[in-house]
C-alpha cells in the first residue's frame, strides 16, 4: 500500500505518541519497520517536504540522446519547416557533424508536436527504366512541362535531367514545344557537360511531337545522340523527370508570376534548391550535385565516421555518468 505525504507524517505522529513502543506500534499499523525509519530519516532531515513521493530514478542508456541535441533539432526543425524528418536528420549530420536516426527526429518531433500531415499527395512511378544506369551522363531524361503566367498564357519549360543522378543539367523556359526547343536545351547541355563524341549520352523521352520529328532525329544523329522513346500511355518509364516535375510544381504553382521574368527567377530558386539542398531518398539521402560530381562515396563515407564518433562520444558520457553515480 502506497501513502501520501500527509498518511506518512500522521503515521510519524502515531508512532512517537503510542505508549506501546514503536515495533509493536508498526506491527498494529501493518508498516514494516525499515520502511517506517526510512520516512522518520528522511522527515528529520528535510521535514515535512522530505515525505513527499520520490521520483524514481531515471535510467539512461549509453546511446541516449542527449537533451541539448534534442533541443537542437526541434530549433532546426523550426528554422528549416519544409525539411521531413528524413531530410532534417541527413542536414543534421552534415552540417552539425553529429549523428541522429531519422526515426529519432521523428519522434522528438511528434513529442512536441512539430509533425504535420502532408500537403499534398505524393504518387511513385510504378515501375522503374529496366536498363539502370550506373554513372552520370550515361543516359538524359527530356521532356516538357506547363506553366500558366497571369496576362501572359501558357509557357514550356524543357529541362535535361542525368537519369543517375537526377541532376537538372539544364531547363529553359519556352513560348512553344518544338524540335528546336529541344535541339537548343540539348546543345545547352552538351556545352555545360563537355561529353565528348565518343562518350554521348543516351537521350530518354516520351513520343510527343517534337521528339519524334525529323528535325530532332536529324540533329541527334549529327550528334551521336542515341534515343530511347518511352512506351505510349506509359509516363512511369521517364519517372524520375516526371517525378521532378511533381515536386516543382507542388513548390511552384503555390504562388501566380504576371511576367516570364518571375516565373523564370523562380524557377531558377527551385531548381538550385533541388540540385544542390535537396535530399533524395533514393540517392542514398545526397544531393543530385553531390553525385553528379563524384562526391557521394567521400560523403557518405565521411557520415559513417560522424555516426561512430557520436556512439563513442554517447557511449564515454554514460560510463561517466555511471561513474559518478557510484561514486
Amino acid at each position: 500500500m502506497r501513502f501520501n505525504q500527509a498518511e506518512k507524517y500522521e503515521i510519524i505522529r502515531i508512532v512517537e505518541g503510542s505508549e506501546l513502543g514503536v515495533n509493536r506500534t508498526l506491527h498494529e499499523l501493518g508498516i514494516h519497520k525499515s520502511t517506517f525509519y526510512n520516512w522518520y530519516n528522511r522527515y528529520k532531515q528535510y521535514g515535512y517536504d522530505g515525505l513527499a513521493p520520490r521520483q524514481a530514478d531515471r535510467k539512461f542508456f549509453w546511446n541516449q540522446i542527449p537533451p541539448d541535441e534534442k533541443q537542437k533539432v526541434v530549433e532546426l526543425a523550426l528554422e528549416y519547416p519544409e525539411l521531413s524528418p528524413r531530410e532534417l536528420a541527413n542536414r543534421i549530420v552534415d552540417q552539425e557533424s553529429w549523428y541522429i536516426s531519422e526515426s529519432s527526429v521523428y519522434r522528438i518531433l511528434k513529442a512536441r508536436g512539430l509533425i504535420t500531415s502532408p500537403t499534398h499527395i505524393v504518387m511513385s512511378a510504378a515501375n522503374e527504366f529496366k536498363d539502370k544506369t550506373t554513372r552520370p551522363n550515361q543516359m538524359w531524361q527530356s521532356d516538357f512541362s506547363y506553366l500558366k503566367v497571369v496576362g501572359w498564357g501558357w509557357y514550356y519549360l524543357t529541362t535535361v535531367l542525368d537519369d543517375y543522378s537526377r541532376y537538372i543539367i539544364a531547363w529553359d523556359l519556352c513560348e512553344s514545344m518544338k524540335a528546336e526547343d529541344v535541339q537548343n536545351i540539348l546543345d545547352k547541355a552538351l556545352e555545360v557537360t563537355g561529353v565528348s563524341l565518343d562518350n554521348r549520352p543516351r537521350l530518354l523521352s516520351d513520343n510527343g511531337s517534337c521528339y519524334i520529328s525529323k528535325d530532332l532525329r536529324k540533329y541527334l544523329s549529327a550528334e551521336e545522340i542515341k534515343h530511347v522513346r518511352g512506351t505510349p500511355n506509359h509516363p512511369q518509364t521517364q519517372g524520375k523527370i516526371e517525378r521532378y516535375h511533381r515536386s516543382m510544381k507542388n513548390v511552384i504553382k503555390l504562388d501566380n508570376y504576371y511576367s516570364p521574368g518571375e516565373l523564370e527567377q523562380r524557377l531558377s530558386e527551385f531548381i538550385e534548391y533541388y540540385n544542390n539542398h535537396r535530399y533524395h531518398e533514393s540517392l542514398d539521402n545526397l544531393t543530385p550535385a553531390d553525385v553528379f560530381y563524384g562526391r557521394d562515396k567521400k560523403i557518405l563515407k565521411k557520415r559513417e565516421k560522424i555516426k561512430l564518433e557520436t556512439f563513442k562520444n554517447r557511449r564515454n558520457e554514460y560510463l561517466n555518468k555511471k561513474l559518478n553515480l557510484s561514486a
